[in-house]
């Protein structure tokens, strides 16, 4: 797949340009060559190399959006402007942590809020969710290097379509929780056969997108706990600490960086 992409790359260049473009993709494809490029000493991680030549080398690259893609958490943002925050701030960061099963904190903050369709559609048009430094030039180089972009959140799916269409990601490509309304719009629940509403939701949610669209090398970028499980079937977790930085993701991470800027120059090195 790799060798194909570089004939095709090359394919239209002038002999002198194939030969140089020849001598950085052969000196920099491969784990120890990206890293050695990159490296700045400061790296962190358990796989730093083999998680910069899975970026390398991904058709897909998987996405948490809280405090990742945004720069902060939705759920907390909306119990905020319901005047519920303490109480479920505490509850996310353990969800993240990991102390508190993904599911139960899901159940106890929504039970909390009970947020209707309304009072969502008012707080995203009032205060819109703000994207993180760097990640819309990253997926923009992704898209432009034929790599498919998904969003994976145990965040709501009402709350991150508007994100997605700034991104121009299809939401075809979000798998996030879906709050039920009644007929008028009030809560009564959410649907518990997503894969992101519970512990260990997110492998499973990577498994079915990597099964039906034949993937071959899947990455998952996150700052939580829940994104950390997501390898296997990811290639390799890249734990992200520009918004928060968690140190039971850091230690589980193959590499932990704090800003994408890393990220966007390995994604541009690949050939077209």
């Amino acid at each position: 797949m790799f060798v194909s992409r570089i004939g095709r790359a090359l394919s239209s260049q002038p002999v002198s340009l194939i030969c140089r473009q020849c001598v950085c993709m052969m000196s920099t494809a491969s784990p120890d060559g990206l890293y050695k490029l990159l490296d700045t000493g400061d790296n962190v991680g358990n796989s730093i190399p083999e998680a910069m030549f899975s970026l390398y080398n991904a058709d897909a690259v998987c996405f948490d959006v809280d405090s990742t893609v945004i720069n902060e958490e939705g759920i907390d943002a909306l119990a905020e402007y319901l005047g519920k925050g303490e109480e479920v701030a505490e509850l996310t960061k353990q969800a993240m942590d990991g102390d508190t099963k993904f599911q139960d904190a899901l159940q106890m903050r929504l039970d909390i809020m009970k947020p209707s369709k309304s009072q969502i559609e008012t707080l995203l048009d009032e205060q819109p969710l703000v994207l993180t430094d760097g990640v819309a030039n990253l997926v923009k180089s992704l898209h432009e290097k034929n790599v498919d972009v998904w969003l994976v959140s145990g965040g709501f799916r009402i709350m991150i379509e508007p994100v997605a269409e700034i991104l121009n990601i299809p939401t075809s490509h979000i798998v996030a929780n879906q709050i039920l309304f009644d007929d008028n719009g009030e809560y009564k629940g959410f649907d518990k056969d997503e894969p992101t509403s519970r512990d260990m939701g997110k492998p499973k949610a990577l498994e079915q997108i990597k099964a039906k669209n034949c993937y071959e090398t899947m990455v998952m970028v996150g700052d939580g706990a829940t994104d950390a499980q997501a390898k296997p079937p990811a290639a390799a977790f890249i734990g992200f600490g520009g918004v928060v930085e968690r140190e039971a993701v850091k230690e589980k991470a193959d590499w932990f960086v704090l800003s994408f800027d890393d990220m966007t120059k390995i994604v541009r090195m690949r050939p077209n």
